[in-house]
Parts: C-alpha cells; sequence; structure tokens
C-alpha cells in the first residue's frame, strides 16, 4: 500500500498520478480508513469476525472477464460516491486505486496490490480504477447480503445520515471525546 495526495493532472485515471507527497497510515485512521496487510486468508477471516463480515464474493475487473463492459465500469467506478455501509475490499491478485477525500476535500490516492485489505467507512465521498495493467481480482465483504449501492456525489447528499456521521466521527469536537 502507499497513499499520497493526488496530484489533479490531466490524463487517463489509471496512471499512478503520484504527487511524490506521501501520507502515512495514521493519516489515513484519521479518515476513518483502516488499512492492513493480510498474507493469508486466515487473516481477513479474523477481521472479517471481528467486524462481523458474513458474507463475501470475488470480483475481477479486466477487459477479459468484462470483455465490452470494461471501461465503462471503471469509469462509472470513479464517479466520486459514497456507501451506506462499510467498503471492505482484499485485493487478491492485480492492483488498483482507491481515492478518498480528504477534510479539506482534496484527494489522496491509495495504491492497493495483493495481500492488501482496506476498509472504509460509511459516509466517505471515494472513488475507484484499476492501474494501467487493467487487471485487479478483490474479495469483497459485507455484514449481511452483497449489496453495492454507490450514492453519487450531489449537494443534497450533505444531509444523508451516514455522510453526517461520518463527518461527526472526523470532527475535532468528537475526537476530543474519545
Amino acid at each position: 500500500m502507499k497513499a499520497y495526495w493526488y496530484d489533479n493532472a490531466e490524463g487517463d485515471q489509471r496512471l499512478d498520478h503520484d504527487s511524490g507527497k506521501y501520507l502515512p497510515t495514521d493519516y489515513l485512521e484519521k479518515l476513518g480508513v483502516i488499512y492492513h496487510r493480510c498474507p493469508a486468508i486466515s487473516d481477513v477471516d479474523t477481521i472479517a469476525n471481528a467486524r462481523s463480515y458474513k458474507n463475501r464474493d470475488e470480483i475481477t475487473v479486466s477487459p477479459e472477464k468484462m470483455g465490452d463492459m470494461y471501461e465503462e465500469k471503471v469509469h462509472m467506478f470513479f464517479n466520486e460516491h459514497l456507501h451506506e455501509d462499510e467498503e471492505i475490499r482484499y485485493i487478491l491478485d492485480g492492483e488498483g486505486f482507491f481515492d478518498v477525500r480528504s477534510e479539506q476535500d482534496q484527494w489522496v490516492r491509495i495504491r492497493l496490490e495483493k495481500e492488501d485489505l482496506i476498509i472504509l467507512p460509511s459516509g466517505i465521498f471515494h472513488r475507484f480504477t484499476t492501474d494501467t495493467k487493467n487487471y485487479i481480482k478483490a474479495m469483497r465483504l459485507f455484514k449481511d447480503e452483497p449489496k453495492w449501492t454507490p450514492l453519487n456525489r450531489a449537494p443534497d447528499l450533505e444531509e444523508n445520515p451516514h455522510r453526517k456521521a461520518y463527518l461527526q466521527d472526523r470532527s475535532p469536537d468528537a475526537a476530543m471525546m474519545t
């Protein structure tokens, strides 16, 4: 895993967009993003049990698996959105990027590779893309039945209860209470 400020340069979303300004794991934790290196599936199982994840599936994002729909799907995943559930992904093979919004609404790019596990809190604005190799295989974990419902960023989404809870958890006052 490597986290850094996204460079905002023009170009394909699958490029590194590496600003050279790297961020430590504890900065991601401030945003509510949790990272684990999991060399074995048993490590994933331990985390899943601790967080009450009951279901999982696997997805391969590649032109070979998705055919003509690949480009459309990769661009759809890159639309800024949030979920009302945690998003937990374990990378089984390949590489890709999750971009998350900082407190100042800037993009933080997180490069993930095989054996990386990431947990995004509900309510965080984010997006996903493969890298230039156009291939990633990931395990998706779910607390209940598998679902993936993106809510694309729009002004009225700031009133979403999951978004409001996310922002409350990140506020300086909330930090002083812990």
